[in-house]
């Protein structure tokens, strides 16, 4: 069996070593991770989305796990777009993965959300990913490919943890003022992207992370201190403006906690690392 990764960075190495790297082909942008991804025994598929619409091998019949964030701007995914244009002409896949977000939810004020929760998205890089699984489900309409959609919440893990941010001492809200976020450890991501390519129903969405929300300024608390770093300043969230980024403060803006159990049940995934203690522990152990 052939299959596409597109977008084979952090996340994509990781799904193609668990995978066993053979008959896979990862699609990148830059000449250095066409050589990266050789190096490990993957086959490179160069292009620039944000360009042209990306020339392909044969994909007919083949599983693709879509991984490209989209586009930094705008309210489109024009990669997404593009990508599509790309298939029309190497032959619809069997089936597709799209890893989304669970940012298309919105802001819901802290409340519990699972798939059957109307999607609500309000900044510009939720509504980007929404565009792209409507693009999706627009395109499979017409192809005898399928498609599962996957909504996942803040991805961390080995050398994906705010470190440089808790270093440079930029200071955080109480956590009695932050929102409620959820996560996943990119290994558990993996292993979700794995089942639902074998045994996600063909058109469903799933909610992809551990089940147990917590508390954003918490979340960086616990990170400081397995780092064995200081914890960070804690402001008052009026001053946040002038001592948080744009793409902070936006993240501060919306708060829900994701209902994970449609996942659990349907894709029989078992989580390695089902809470952030454990997923942490694991981080700092391999460093």
């Amino acid at each position: 069996k052939t299959r596409l990764i597109a977008g084979c960075g952090y996340v994509g190495r990781r799904l193609a070593e668990s995978l066993g790297k053979t008959g896979i082909s990862g699609l990148v942008r830059s000449e250095e991770s066409s050589r990266e991804l050789a190096g490990m025994g993957i086959t490179p598929v160069r292009c620039d989305l944000g360009r042209t619409a990306v020339g392909l091998p044969s994909t007919r019949g083949t599983d693709i796990y879509y991984l490209l964030p989209p586009p930094k701007t705008g309210v489109v995914d024009s990669f997404m777009e593009n990508f599509l244009q790309g298939l029309e002409g190497s032959g619809p896949p069997r089936r597709i993965v799209y890893l989304g977000t669970t940012g298309v939810y919105g802001d819901c004020r802290g409340e519990w959300v699972d798939e059957s929760t109307p999607v609500n998205p309000k900044a510009d890089r939720a509504l980007r990913r929404l565009d792209a699984e409507q693009q999706l489900q627009a395109w499979v309409r017409h192809q005898d490919t399928e498609l599962v959609r996957l909504r996942v919440a803040g991805i961390y893990g080995p050398d994906k943890l705010p470190l440089q941010r808790l270093r440079a001492g930029k200071p955080m809200v109480a956590e009695r003022h932050a929102p409620w976020t959820n996560r996943i450890h990119v290994d558990d991501l993996v292993q979700v992207l794995q089942a639902a390519m074998v045994r996600g129903r063909n058109g469903e969405v799933y909610n992809v992370t551990d089940g147990q929300p917590g508390n954003m300024a918490a979340y960086f608390n616990r990170v400081a201190d397995f780092a064995g770093l200081p914890r960070p300043a804690v402001i008052d969230p009026s001053a946040g403006e002038q001592a948080l980024s744009a793409g902070l403060r936006s993240y501060l803006a919306e708060s829900r906690r994701i209902d994970n159990r449609k996942m659990l049940r349907e894709l029989g995934v078992e989580l390695r690392y089902p809470t952030l203690e454990q997923g942490l522990a694991a981080c700092f152990s391999v460093r």
